[in-house]
């Protein structure tokens, strides 16, 4: 009786979710909204616009940067227990690196904005 009553109710709900689902207004089909471009851009416009190769650079040293930046956080939890000396050692090392790679960038020309 009571696994009677349980399956109505799970009935019932499943109902009315999908009634509730068809009549909401996120049904209503909006143009604006199911446009292909809804980033800011208009969609009336050529979408061939030229892309900025600076700006594609620069994200990806920022986001390059970004994840080392997360891969230094765990050297904060581990002083308790590597001594100071591997510690700075350590923490030189992969700053030298990220120094080093920025230098590179630099030279290579990534980081001008100038043409």
């Amino acid at each position: 009786m009571l696994l009677m009553i349980m399956i109505m109710l799970l009935m019932i709900m499943i109902i009315l979710t999908t009634i509730l689902n068809l009549t909401s207004k996120k049904m209503i089909i909006d143009q604006e909204k199911s446009s292909p471009f809804e980033c800011g851009f208009d969609p009336k416009n050529c979408s061939r616009l030229p892309f900025s190769m600076q700006f594609f650079l620069i994200a990806t040293i920022f986001l390059i940067f970004d994840i080392e930046i997360a891969l230094l956080l765990p050297l904060i939890t581990i002083m308790k227990i590597l001594n100071p000396t591997s510690l700075m050692l350590t923490s030189l090392i992969f700053i030298l690196i990220l120094i080093l790679g920025l230098f590179h960038e630099w030279n290579q020309g990534a980081l001008n904005w100038a043409i």
